[in-house]
């Protein structure tokens, strides 16, 4: 093998090496600091790496995995989501006394697995992507060793997720037998409406719907979310769907497009439940991070619209909403986490009254996210919404944009509650923030961001497009 074949999985060995280098630094350096900003430096190599190989013609690894303009968009997207994720750990590692090293190395690991998710043209490398990024989470959702919610989040997670990849490979095991094929291309020319295969594609939804958080494979996310370090949560919520969402698209659109009518009623049904679901359990939450983990559980059936549309303009709008919704959220958990530096484990509702007295930046930050969350124009998540919606309407799904407006307005109890609870509320004593010039600069890039997508979408929605019309040729 030379290098040449290496090259489509180039920003994966650079991960990788990376991750090395972290470990093996960490043993003699004093300053551990620093590790995060080697972390940095090597997610800017495979950013690199990865606008190089999107600059040539696709590149095919071994049959396993594929370099293309589809891959590179989702490789920018969870590169981009774990930069930020290493940037607002930094100040709380300190806070907590945690170890940077294991950290550091742990996420870029993780990211190693989502990249080859987005990556995956064969089920094998699928499966060993999806276990590489599953355990690096297990582990780091329980980071906090000495904290029991810690310890239980990472227990419910490891347990349901083992029990979940059990149903995934019973999927592909499945897939397998009707079809005789474990690459893609080979399983989409093999395709049939046989018992064996839709038993095996019905699975497949099941782990796939476990990853993303959809109802009714939900149940771990608002527990492990809350028990988790803040850190981890902010980084699971997003990026963990990025690459779960880049496969399945790839797999289910890509290759099994022409039997659509197989999955697409499963995927609008799932769609609406959990859509629904998410956002009334989410009226109910006082604590921050709670919500949010119900509002991730909405938003992935925001996400299934544009799946259920199963055409250009809605699988781009998915890798569109996917961008943005990384950047708001992990904006809005930033947020939270400097709260958490007063000291408390998990921040309520009650607790951020009038921050935007003491604290008018941070108040602001906050509501710019509240806002797109919420879907209100200019900032980007309406424009997410609105592609996704568009795209549902013309593939003549009316009924569920119906269903999806609906739940966004009901979104905007919860998420318009947190700035009545900031600018409105009467309070003696506002919350007092210590300054953290490192999560700060996180936050500020993830407000200009929002801002700035929402005010020029066309140029990312035209990024998406390309790479949906590399995967569906």
């Amino acid at each position: 093998m030379t290098f040449q074949d290496l090259m489509p999985i180039l920003p994966e060995i650079i991960l990788l090496a990376t991750a090395i280098v972290i470990l093996m630094v960490d043993t003699f350096l004093g300053d551990k600091r620093w590790l995060t900003w080697v972390g940095l430096g090597g997610i800017v190599l495979a950013g690199a790496a990865t606008y190089t190989l999107a600059t040539q013609p696709p590149r095919d690894f071994q049959n396993m995995a594929i370099s293309d303009a589809y891959t590179a968009f989702f490789r920018l997207v969870i590169l981009t989501a774990t930069g930020l994720g290493l940037l607002v750990a930094l100040n709380w590692l300190d806070a907590h006394g945690e170890q940077q090293g294991e950290y550091n190395a742990l996420l870029l690991l993780a990211a190693i697995g989502m990249t080859l998710m987005a990556a995956a043209t064969h089920m094998l490398t699928l499966f060993v992507a999806l276990e590489l990024f599953s355990l690096s989470l297990y582990i780091l959702a329980g980071f906090e060793r000495e904290r029991a919610a810690s310890g239980e989040a990472a227990l419910k997670y490891l347990l349901l997720g083992a029990f979940s990849s059990a149903l995934f490979v019973y999927g592909i095991a499945l897939v397998y037998a009707a079809t005789g094929a474990l690459d893609f291309a080979g399983i989409a020319q093999k395709a049939s409406f046989s018992p064996l295969f839709l038993a095996g594609v019905a699975l497949l939804l099941v782990g796939f719907g476990f990853k993303v958080a959809a109802v009714p494979f939900h149940m771990w996310t608002p527990d492990v979310y809350q028990g988790a370090p803040t850190p981890i949560t902010a980084y699971m919520s997003v990026a963990t769907k990025a690459a779960a969402f880049a496969a399945f698209v790839r797999l289910f659109v890509g290759f099994l497009g022409v039997e659509k009518t197989v999955w697409v009623p499963a995927v609008a049904v799932l769609a609406v439940l959990t859509m629904t679901v998410g956002n009334l359990a989410a009226l109910r939450q006082e604590s921050l991070k709670r919500m949010l983990a119900y509002s991730s559980i909405a938003h992935a059936g925001y996400v299934l619209v544009g799946v259920a549309a199963a055409n250009t303009t809605g699988t781009a709008a998915v890798l569109f909403y996917l961008l943005v919704y990384a950047l708001m959220n992990l904006g809005a958990f930033a947020v939270v986490i400097a709260l958490e530096r007063q000291g408390a484990g998990d921040v309520t509702l009650s607790e951020i009254r009038g921050l935007a007295r003491s604290h008018p930046l941070l108040g602001a930050a906050m509501a710019v996210f509240m806002f797109s969350l919420t879907g209100v124009p200019p900032f980007a998540g309406f424009f997410g919404k609105f592609y996704l919606f568009q795209a549902a309407v013309q593939a003549n799904l009316s009924w569920l944009v119906v269903i999806a407006v609906l739940n966004s307005a009901l979104s905007a109890y919860y998420y318009l509650g947190v700035l009545v609870q900031m600018y409105m509320a009467d309070v003696e004593e506002p919350p007092r923030v210590v300054g953290q010039p490192v999560l700060s600069f996180a936050t500020l890039v993830t407000v200009v961001l929002v801002i700035g997508i929402g005010l020029f979408p066309d140029f990312w929605l035209r990024l998406a497009l390309g790479g949906m019309r590399v995967l569906l040729g």
